[in-house]
């Protein structure tokens, strides 16, 4: 009898302390999760937070844009438009031809993006897949094209297309940007992450050189293709100084030279300067936040191979 009982009260033992192990499992789980969702909640009030300091200057830039210019000018502090009005974006239409400015920076931008792709990727097969003489050095020679400013070479610029018949045309402000360094060090390290036998295959299928990049490099690049438009579209989009110095028609004109215009001495107003600048960066704005994704993508991979 005694052994028996001994036996049922070590049993029940270690039943209780199986229960308690269960019971104690569970307790710091629920801990661990709680901690995890206090971290993950801080992280995103913080965010939030640095967010908005962020967007501040944005969004108040498109409350003043649909403030009247009375509201403004007072002593009170209005960050909000007590009375909305779209007069502002009426005005500047009006006082400047704003829509020829962004159709011809929409131009501009759209071409020199296809083209930056187009030239880009094929200098980057060149310097990746084919094999000539002193192509490391030609290559080292288009990168350290990238220390050179462009202030450094624009007078001369100016001078060849002058003395071209370009100026205030389209191709002047096309043309001298439809290569970079940038764009073709972009997919030259894509294309690295390739294995060469992937060229030679296709090689030996009697596939051509431009029938490789089109049917093969090119949907395998679509990543890299994504951040080199929204990168090259933005930066030909906030072009200022060349499109200055080139033309010199409302009809060739640009939207960053067609805001400053808004801020004349014959139609000077804060808030139909700052519905421009919001009526201008839309585009820009809505490219990156569409294209963001490829952008990062594009950008990190190119550097891990495999």
């Amino acid at each position: 009898m005694s052994q028996s009982s001994n036996a049922a009260t070590i049993s029940g033992q270690k039943t209780i302390s199986r229960e308690q192990l269960l019971a104690l499992k569970k307790e710091m789980n629920a801990k661990a999760l709680t901690k995890r969702r206090i971290r993950t909640g801080g992280l995103l009030a913080g965010n939030i937070i640095f967010a908005l300091l962020i967007l501040l200057p944005l969004l108040y830039a498109v409350s003043i844009a649909f403030m009247p210019s009375g509201e403004l000018f007072t002593t009170e502090l209005n960050l909000l438009p007590k009375h909305p009005t779209l007069q502002n974006f009426q005005d500047a239409f009006v006082n400047v031809p704003l829509l020829r400015f962004i159709v011809n920076s929409f131009v501009m931008a759209g071409s020199i993006t296809i083209g930056q792709i187009i030239t880009c990727s094929l200098a980057a097969f060149a310097f990746s897949f084919l094999e000539f003489k002193g192509r490391n050095v030609l290559f080292m020679i288009v990168l350290a094209t990238m220390m050179v400013p462009g202030e450094a070479t624009i007078v001369s610029n100016y001078l060849t297309v002058g003395n071209l018949g370009m100026l205030d045309t389209y191709p002047v402000l096309i043309v001298p940007y439809l290569t970079s360094a940038m764009g073709i060090f972009l997919f030259r390290q894509f294309y690295m992450s390739f294995p060469i036998s992937l060229y030679e295959s296709a090689k030996l299928d009697g596939c051509s050189n431009l029938k490789f990049i089109v049917r093969i490099l090119i949907p395998l690049t679509k990543s890299a293709i994504g951040a080199m438009a929204v990168y090259t579209f933005i930066n030909a989009w906030n072009m200022y100084m060349w499109p200055l110095l080139v033309t010199g028609s409302n009809e060739m004109r640009t939207v960053q030279i067609g805001i400053s215009m808004l801020n004349s001495v014959d139609s000077q107003s804060l808030t139909m300067m700052v519905a421009g600048v919001v009526i201008v960066i839309i585009p820009s704005i809505s490219i990156f936040i569409v294209g963001q994704k490829q952008l990062i993508r594009g950008m990190f991979s190119g550097a891990v191979k495999g």
